[in-house]
């Protein structure tokens, strides 16, 4: 009688794989934190540059203080929402303004000049855009001046441009507001689970490097 041939049991090859890859994953999203927190730390303004910086030295007083560049848990969420709506809401010197702002927030000053810098001359024609078509649907100014278009109430010249006003340079003012309402809260939430997981996980690693140390010594 012969015997059927044993079956050879599943190769462990494609857990493997997989193993790999979720670390390779992990490694490349760690990595890429690195990269973007070291890119961040090179543009972050020194105290020493924005002390000498002309424009913010009648204010110096206000921001300099070492309580307003510390690293804390809710200075960072701070700035960051302070920067976005400084961005948004002030077309030039946003970042004299956000430091102006700080102190009465308490908000991390490099911090709040670093993200206002969301707002470019490079990404400020698409913000524009942005802001025209939010604030229009917001506004809802089409469904207001088709049937009843503001002209026929307001005569004359100044109504005309009254009127163009309203539908576009309002529509997009008030796109702007929203845009900064938005952009501040979702950086004050974001920035608040991101700086928890990052000191949890500066935590989890110091445990773990505390636990090898302590456990080569005994050895």
């Amino acid at each position: 009688m012969v015997e059927p041939d044993p079956v050879d049991p599943e190769p462990e090859s494609s857990n493997l794989v997989g193993d790999d890859q979720k670390g390779k994953s992990k490694d490349w999203g760690v990595r890429t934190l690195k990269r973007t927190g070291r890119w961040l730390e090179s543009k972050m303004p020194s105290r020493a540059v924005m002390a000498e910086n002309r424009y913010l030295k009648p204010i110096a007083h206000r921001f300099l203080r070492s309580d307003l560049w510390r690293f804390t848990r809710r200075s960072v969420p701070r700035g960051v929402a302070l920067g976005m709506l400084s961005a948004f809401l002030v077309p030039v010197g946003q970042i004299f303004v956000a430091a102006f702002l700080a102190l009465p927030i308490r908000a991390n000053v490099p911090i709040a000049a670093l993200t206002t810098f969301i707002t470019n001359p490079f990404t400020y024609p698409i913000w524009i855009t942005a802001a025209y078509h939010l604030g229009k649907f917001a506004l809802r100014v089409d469904a207001l001046t088709d049937d009843q278009p503001l002209d026929e109430h307001i005569r004359g010249e100044f109504g005309i441009w009254l009127s163009w006003f309203v539908r576009e340079a309002g529509a997009t003012a008030f796109g702007f507001v929203l845009l900064a309402i938005i952009f501040a809260s979702l950086g004050y939430v974001i920035s608040s689970f991101g700086w928890r997981w990052w000191t949890a996980r500066k935590w989890r690693r110091r445990v773990a490097n505390n636990g090898l140390d302590s456990k080569s010594d005994g050895e």
